[in-house]
């Protein structure tokens, strides 16, 4: 939310979501470099339609999209990669402006959102995860949610997806500032969700949900209630997706 110059200095780490005010004079080309992240990563995660110009003073959030830079082969179509690598159609063809009836030519670089792995190198294989190398911050986190059940293990950027009845209060895991909630909009397929900063230098998201119950710069408190379960976004049924960015989801 600073200058230029602060956002060089004090970049934010890998899986950190940032916010940008738009000043006069700035184009998606250049925040997009400054950030070093894609144009269609920040259209993608504001709802920004390719012609939709951006406005001196909009907030916009950079949000680093899991997922993986993909080269055409010869004869695939937008369903067969989403097929290859368990992504949605739609999600792929939003992130990177095409049509649905647009061929695919050899060699062609896409972007897979939400694609979790990569193909190995040929001659090579690794049966070896990478190591996780975050801070454990024990009993520092509450679950976001009472009851229900786990309903997807790690996944994304450090997140489980906790299932129970839409409506039911989703609760703040730690205390801290809301920097994003999102009333409305796809939102990179978070649908409506809050992302909550807290003193420990991590950030928490919550995402599908039915309804917000808090604004950015509000300060919350451990176990209060910050929205409501539901579907929004690329969802399959009433959940909340939860993220621990910047330390160990202990749940």
């Amino acid at each position: 939310m600073g200058t230029i110059a602060d956002i060089f200095k004090n970049k934010p780490g890998p899986d950190q979501i940032s916010l940008y005010v738009v000043r006069k004079g700035d184009n998606l080309s250049e925040i997009a470099e400054m950030f070093n992240v894609s144009i269609n990563t920040i259209r993608w995660a504001n709802d920004l339609r390719a012609d939709e110009p951006i406005r001196v003073g909009q907030i916009l959030v950079i949000l680093p999209i899991t997922g993986i830079q993909y080269n055409v082969k010869k004869g695939e179509t937008i369903k067969d990669i989403a097929k290859k690598f368990g992504a949605d159609v739609d999600e792929i063809l939003q992130f990177n402006n095409l049509a649905i009836n647009k061929a695919l030519t050899e060699g062609e670089i896409i972007i897979i959102p939400n694609a979790e792995y990569t193909e190995p190198e040929q001659g090579k294989t690794s049966t070896q995860k990478p190591k996780i190398t975050v801070p454990s911050y024990i009993g520092y986190y509450l679950r976001p949610i009472e009851n229900g059940r786990k309903t997807q293990g790690l996944h994304g950027y450090n997140a489980i997806d906790l299932a129970d009845s839409c409506g039911l209060p989703v609760i703040a895991s730690a205390s801290g500032d809301v920097i994003i909630a999102k009333a409305y909009g796809w939102n990179a397929g978070y649908g409506n969700y809050i992302v909550v900063s807290h003193p420990n230098g991590t950030q928490t998201l919550y995402a599908h949900l039915s309804e917000t119950e808090v604004s950015p710069g509000w300060h919350v408190v451990k176990g209060q209630i910050i929205g409501l379960i539901g579907t929004t976004g690329r969802s399959t049924g009433c959940h909340v997706h939860f993220e621990i960015r910047g330390a160990r989801n202990p749940f």
